[in-house]
């Protein structure tokens, strides 16, 4: 398991997808200050405050012909580095020099970024179809100011996938 990486970007959006890059954000309970959802039956709350993606998965999907980016799936937190094939649910990740998460869930993917994906099928990020290809929710158990280039650590394992 690689331990240690960077953020690369931290995006927010008023109101959904895309989510567009910012230098720095605060975290809260909630997630990246100036962060909102349309879907707050599924997504957003203190158990899915923040999502992450790693940027060699959307650097994949980009090689496949699909039409991603930091931030137009949704993540607030793109890292490098980590190894995403090891992220599971409970591993808790220090962000910067003061915020501690804890990954929570996977993502399920929804149809508001189908218009990413060149076949339209956002099951290419289900943890279910495709394993290890989801973006993850964390909960907020510190509260911290963030910013990109900032290092990401992973502080504890999480449970066994399954």
């Amino acid at each position: 398991m690689t331990a240690r990486g960077s953020i690369v970007q931290l995006s927010v959006s008023g109101d959904g997808v895309p989510k567009l890059p910012v230098a720095q954000a605060c975290v809260a309970e909630l997630g990246l200050a100036g962060d909102d959802h349309d879907d707050k039956q599924h997504h957003g709350g203190p158990t899915r405050a923040v999502c992450l993606f790693a940027i060699e998965r959307i650097e994949a999907l980009a090689a496949e012909g699909h039409h991603v980016a930091p931030g137009t799936t949704g993540e607030n937190v793109t890292t490098r580095g980590i190894d995403w094939d090891e992220v599971t649910p409970g591993m808790q990740f220090r962000l910067g020099d003061e915020c501690l998460i804890e990954v929570t869930s996977y993502t399920a993917p929804c149809s508001t970024i189908e218009h990413n994906f060149s076949d339209r099928d956002f099951n290419r990020m289900s943890q279910k179809v495709h394993p290890g290809w989801s973006r993850t929710y964390a909960r907020v158990l510190v509260p911290g100011t963030i910013r990109a280039g900032d290092p990401i650590e992973v502080v504890k394992i999480g449970v066994a996938a399954g």
